[in-house]
Order: C-alpha cells, then structure tokens, then sequence
C-alpha cells in the first residue's frame, strides 16, 4: 500500500526521479572508485618513490572527488523537491477527498483523525521518499559494488564480509519487528492528544466559566504522557539499535586490521590492499546501516500510508449525479415526500415518513421540543444527509439529482451554530456569493441588523474576523451569518434557530427587514421561540421525528395540544394571542 500510494503521486515527477537516480549513481560509483585510487598511491607510487604517479592520480582522485561533491548535492537538491512536490499532491489528495465527506464520512472517522492523516500521516510518507530517493540507489549498489572492490583487493579477507552484513541484517531484522506495532500505536496516540487539545482549546470558555482547568489539565496530561510512553519505548529500541551497529562496525575495522595485517606481514597482501579493503568494508557496513534507516521508517511510513489510504478510498455517500438535471427551474418549491432518516447506528429514525411543501413567498416555521429531529429536516434540504427513505425535491427535483453548485444557488442555510472563518468581515459575507459588491454586502448588512457594529470597526468591511468569529459577540457572529445568507440571494432561506442570540427588539426588526427582501423567496425558519413565528404562513409541530400538528399560530392554538404546551412553557396563551 505505501509502494502503491508513492508511485501513483510520483508520476508526474518522473523525469526528476530519473534525475536524482542518475546523480546518486555516479555519486556511488565515484565513491568506490575512490579508495583503488588510493591504493595504487600506496602501493605504487609512494612504494617506487615515483612522484609523477603520485601527481598523476591525485589530480585523478581530486577530480573525481569533485565530481562527487556536484553529483550528489545535484541528487539531494533534486530529490528533496520530488519529495516535497510528491507530500503537497497527497496533502492536496487527502484534502479534496475529505472536502467531498458528507457529514456521515466526517463522524465516521472524527476531526482529530483527519487532521492527522493530512499532516503528520503524510509527512512520514514525505520523509521516507526523501531518505528513499537519497539511498535507494547508493546503498544497494555501494553494497554489492563495495563487495566485489573488497574481493578484487583481497579474498583471503572476504569472510569478513560474509560473518558481518548479515549479523547487521539480522538486528535490523528483530528491531523492525518490534517497532512496527509501536509505531502503529503512536499514531493512534497523536490523534487522540490532537483530539484532546482541539477540544480544549475549541471549549477553553466553558473550560474557564466552570473553573474545570485541573480537570482537563490532568486529561491533557494522561493523553501527553500515554504518547511519551510509546516514544520512549521507540526511543529504547533505537538507543539499542546505535549501540549494536557501532560494535559491529569496530569489531569488524580490529579484525580487518588483525587479520589483514598478519597477511601484510606473511607478504600475502600490499598495504594499500589492506587500506582500500578497510574502506570498502566501512562503506559497505554504511550502506547497511543507510539501509537500516530506510528500514526503520519504513514501517511507521507504512502505516501512515495505510490510514492515508483509508481516506482517499473513502467513496462519499453524498455524490453529484452523473447526469443533474440542468432544466430544473428556479422557484425555490421545497417538498418532503415520505421522508425517513436515521443517523448510523442509531435503533430508531430521527424522522418518520414527513410529508410537506414549502412554498415561495411563504414563511414556513418548525417547532418542537429539543431532539424532536428539527434540525436534521434542515440538513436533508442542502443535501447534508440523504433520507432514508422517501424523496426531498426542490421545485419538483429530488436534490440527489443536483449537483452541489446547483443546491447552493438555491439553497442558503444559516446554522444553528453560527461559524465564522479567518479572514475579513467581506471574505465572510463573499463565501455563498463570490462576486459580490461592496454595496451588496452592506444591503445585506443593513437588513440583518448588523451594519451599525460593522461600521463601527476600523476597517468596516476589511475589518479582522478570527477564526469562528471569536473576536465578535455571539449576537454579532449570528447576524453576521444571517448577512452571509442574504448576500448570496438564493430561493430558499434555511434558518436553523438563527435568532436565539438576538434580543427581542434586534429580533423583531429583522424579521421586519427580512420579509421584504424574501417575499419571493421560499423562508424555512427552525425555532425555539414562539414569538419568532406567529406570523408564519404555515407551522410544522415535530414530535419524535413526526409531524404530528400544522396550521398556522391561531390555527394551533385553538386545536393542537403539543403546540399549546410550547405556548405555555413561555408565556401565556392570552398574550401570545
């Protein structure tokens, strides 16, 4: 899975990882020409007292010494851009997929995860391409090339080889097999500290308003340390790992030593024989152990490239149609046909075979108490959710078979949880409608009440909005976004208790503001408040998941007994009438 995933994002970079092999080879071969060169100086220009030859080869061994230090600073410059170019196509992969989630994918998997595997998961990945393009060429051929110098200097010395490099392979070989489930475990441990600290710092109000800060302190703490556990665990077995190469590397430069200077001695072998054979072992033993990097990043790249994998696998349940139907008219007809739904893993539907129509120029308004499945009837209209059951249309099209630039020029909906993002007050109120104008921003401004406060700011329209509108009041945040809704002039109003925060006074008169501007427009408002909505065309009373009442406020209070109970948990039935 991790070889699949590097080679389908390195195609476009195939020319520069030809590049960066091409490099790396001649790197490796001017690095094993190197120590022959040497021991011809020794053993025949510094043995004959030829100095000619000495200058002749020096000049040689400078040279290609050179050629060396270009080559392979030409591969690592080479190969770090295709590692990075190769992390930014996977990052942009698993951001466009996770941008495709419905809802549905988004729980399944949750914030923290996602966050992860589109940072640290591929950074891994990323790592490992680079250490790869660097030695995946040099370390195999500085191996075997390095063996067959060795022997072609001396063979009474080849055992060597033969007792070393595989007892290096061998320690590789039981380390990796102890760090791969480790590695695994850390990564769950990442996303869960990541977990821990979004919501935190998401919740730090709460957090602060219920003195809880020892509480979520110690979480932090537990969280840190079951991630330090794991590290440190990693970091035993590569303080183990160090320690066992360097001995091997030390033992077998003393028994090239030994034993090479014995047949020095016996005239069985030059001394510059033994000093090239000496540095062919050292370069080989390097390979391995460069080898032994690559290894031991191998298995956590591995299963960071699994859980990236898992995200750019996932086919969304909420998909454009194949072919929309581009003739459907823009009149802004809602209409609920048999709609069920149930959240995943949920034993009973959130709605139950709804059944309605909202028209244009009309205000329809949904009530009921909490849970009753108020707002998930507000999210199956943009097509958040897909019903179970039964068809929601806008204007006689179910809106599966719309594509999701048509369902917004529809559609426009202002959550339940106002959500503001980085940037200006116009990039906010500019998100539903790109092209709009400054002076279409301050009409949307003006009509949901938030134009004085705005005009207040220094920079007004330019003004700073932090991320989620934090620096803004909460009553400020939900006209804000109201104003983002009215900008993008859709046909269809979606209001999920979009006016909790407002006082009574901002409240009524922008229901006032809002009626002119949406009398041909299709206004569904979701409320807690029964003042919100006396005056609306038509009321839907939700009762677990059903439509158990409907019928305008006077028509409710004369018959329906549910809505009468809303009625009275807020004032009395006398004055509401």
């Amino acid at each position: 899975m991790l070889l699949r995933l590097i080679v389908e994002y390195s195609k476009p970079y195939r020319p520069w990882i030809i590049g960066v092999l091409a490099f790396q080879l001649a790197t490796t071969i001017a690095t094993l020409y190197l120590p022959s060169l040497n021991a011809r100086i020794i053993d025949e220009g510094v043995t004959e007292g030829d100095t000619a030859f000495i200058w002749d080869i020096g000049v040689l061994m400078l040279g290609v010494a050179f050629a060396q230090v270009l080559t392979a600073v030409a591969a690592v410059y080479f190969g770090a851009r295709t590692a990075m170019a190769v992390g930014r196509d996977i990052r942009r992969g698993v951001f466009h997929s996770v941008a495709g989630f419905s809802s549905r994918e988004v729980n399944q998997f949750g914030a923290p995860t996602l966050i992860t595997r589109g940072t640290n998961d591929v950074q891994q990945v990323q790592m490992l391409l680079l250490m790869g393009l660097n030695f995946m060429v040099s370390a195999p051929i500085m191996c075997v090339g390095g063996i067959i110098m060795a022997l072609r200097e001396d063979v009474g010395l080849s055992w060597l080889v033969w007792v070393s490099v595989p007892a290096l392979i061998v320690i590789v070989g039981i380390l990796i097999r102890f760090l791969m489930p480790l590695f695994r475990l850390m990564q769950d441990r990442i996303d869960a500290i990541n977990g821990v600290l979004r919501e935190q710092i998401i919740g730090i109000r709460v957090v602060r308003a219920f003195v809880r800060e020892p509480y979520e302190t110690e979480r932090f703490r537990t969280a840190n340390e079951r991630l330090t556990d794991v590290g440190v665990k990693v970091g035993q077995l590569f303080v183990l790992m160090f320690p066992l190469i360097g001995m091997i590397l030390h033992l077998a430069t003393a028994a090239v030593l030994w034993f090479g200077g014995q047949r020095v001695a016996a005239g069985e072998m030059e001394v510059g024989s033994l000093t090239a054979f000496l540095q062919y072992l050292l370069q080989i033993l390097g390979a391995v152990m460069m080898g032994t990097f690559m290894a031991m990043m191998i298995p956590r790249a591995a299963v960071c490239a699994e859980r990236i994998v898992e995200v750019l696998n996932v086919q969304p349940s909420l998909r454009d149609p194949e072919t929309p139907d581009a003739g459907a008219p823009l009149n802004g007809v809602v209409e609920f046909r048999g709609v069920s739904f149930g959240y995943p893993g949920a034993e009973e539907p959130v709605l139950k075979n709804l059944n309605f129509v909202a028209e244009p120029g009309k205000t329809t308004a949904i009530i009921g108490s909490t849970g009753a499945g108020k707002s998930t009837l507000l999210n199956l209209i943009p097509r958040l959710y897909d019903a179970d059951s039964g068809q929601v249309l806008i204007d006689g099209v179910p809106v599966s078979g719309l594509t999701r630039e048509q369902l917004s020029e529809r559609v426009a909906t202002v959550p339940q949880r106002p959500y503001l993002f980085s940037g200006t007050v116009a990039t906010n109120l500019r998100f539903g409608s790109t092209d709009a104008t400054d002076e279409e921003l301050w009409d949307a401004l003006r009509i949901a009440q938030a134009d004085d406060f705005v005009q207040e700011k220094e920079g007004q329209l330019d003004s700073t909005i932090a991320q989620g509108g934090t620096n803004v009041s909460g009553g400020q945040r939900q006209r804000l976004c109201i104003a983002r809704a009215l900008a993008a002039k859709p046909k269809i109003y979606l209001f999920d208790d979009s006016f909790s925060a407002l006082d009574v006074t901002t409240d009524s008169r922008l229901r006032a503001a809002l009626h002119d501007v949406t009398r041909d427009a299709t206004v569904i408002i979701v409320a807690q408040r029964v003042s919100t909505i006396t005056e609306a065309d038509q009321i839907l009373v939700i009762d677990d998941g059903e439509i158990v009442d409907r019928g305008t406020h006077e028509e409710l209070l004369e018959y329906s007994e549910t809505y009468q109970e809303i009625v009275k948990s807020q004032i009395s039935v006398e004055e509401v009438a």
